[in-house]
């Protein structure tokens, strides 16, 4: 089994910057893809960000130039620093494990709050 627990989320001000933490825990494979999505109320999930397991990144259009993902494999934790924060980044922040195995399976965060104020 795979847990994922986000931190970092918080109150800030447009312009402001934050920094998400997913910490990994349990069977962890090198293959795992990593990201994060956001759920603002009354939307759907989107992704934020992923990243692979060669380092190759994607974000969304919304985040690009703003947001970087970053991991750290010692510590089996995933990074969001989020700079240029804007009131339209609000949302609950959840960290995801994607496997590929044949099929793909997620694993999620219980979620992080982030809230911009204007």
């Amino acid at each position: 089994q795979v847990q994922l627990v986000e931190s970092g989320g918080g109150l800030v001000q447009a312009g402001g910057s934050l920094r998400l933490s997913c910490a990994a825990s349990g069977s962890i494979f090198s293959f795992d893809v990593m990201g994060w999505y956001r759920q603002a109320p009354g939307k759907q999930r989107e992704l934020v960000a992923i990243l692979t397991s060669s380092s190759s990144t994607n974000y969304a259009d919304s985040v690009k130039g703003r947001f970087t993902i970053s991991r750290d494999n010692a510590k089996n934790t995933v990074y969001l620093q989020m700079n240029s924060l804007k009131p339209e980044d609000t949302a609950v922040y959840y960290c995801n494990l994607a496997r590929y195995l044949g099929d793909r399976r997620d694993y999620w965060g219980q979620g992080t709050q982030v809230t911009v104020s204007s």
